[in-house]
């Protein structure tokens, strides 16, 4: 795998490093420690001590918990430039999630004694890193209610829309989620079972809302998906 450049978007617009002057971003990153994650290998366990602050700079990452029934569900996907871990610098935890590289990956991290000496150095980082810690925290709130009191339909819905934005590209036929994803994810993503996914998928499939393959999944309306997570009325069909 290539070394990461500097000023790479990724890491130029990255959660932690975004409106820092070149120079800072490079002595910010210079002093990082760089892992390569092969594809299925797993960076960190659920219950490791969590002593380190990490950065993506290449490939994408899978979270995921075991809940205390014994059941899988993937928490979020990572994508480059987000960072994550922070609370690592904040006080002697344990990491309460699994990561999992779902492609080939580089991570970029710091432990906590130089994350701390880094934020002290310059405060944009120290600004930056509470702000995604913040997010991470409102983030997961949404997610424990939409689990909680969604119906399944507008969960799926929802967790396409967030892959969607995290990591859609264009394509001819409607918006292509760029990470492999199985049905199999999007039931651990949702709380719910491979069976109610794949009939959910399979009706939206007939409708024309996307088509799904073995770890793909094309949305060839956004709009419509978009309906359903948010519960609006359906929009009447012009007359021809």
């Amino acid at each position: 795998m290539t070394e990461p450049v500097y000023d790479q978007p990724a890491l130029v617009e990255s959660e932690f490093l975004q409106g820092l002057p070149a120079q800072d971003r490079v002595a910010i990153l210079g002093v990082a420690q760089r892992r390569p994650v092969e594809r299925d290998h797993f960076l960190l366990r659920q219950g490791d001590p969590a002593d380190r602050v990490y950065l993506l700079a290449q490939g994408r990452l899978r979270l995921s918990t075991v809940t205390t029934d014994g059941q899988e569900v993937i928490v979020r996907y990572v994508a480059p430039g987000e960072g994550f871990g922070v609370a690592a610098a904040l006080k002697d935890i344990t990491y309460p999630v699994s990561i999992e590289a779902v492609e080939n990956s580089l991570v970029m991290s710091w432990d906590r004694a130089t994350f701390a000496q880094l934020m002290e150095r310059y405060p944009r980082l120290a600004m930056q890193a509470m702000q995604t810690l913040a997010f991470r925290m409102r983030e997961m709130q949404d997610r424990v209610r939409e689990l909680q009191t969604e119906r399944v339909e507008r969960r799926i819905a929802r967790a396409l829309l967030r892959l969607v934005r995290q990591t859609g590209r264009k394509v001819e036929t409607g918006v292509l989620i760029d990470l492999p994803l199985t049905r199999q994810d999007l039931a651990e993503m949702t709380g719910t079972t491979l069976y109610t996914v794949s009939r959910v998928l399979s009706q939206w499939e007939q409708a024309g809302l996307v088509e799904s393959g073995r770890e793909r999944v094309l949305i060839r309306a956004p709009h419509r998906l978009v309906t359903i997570a948010e519960d609006l009325p359906p929009q009447p069909t012009p007359d021809k």
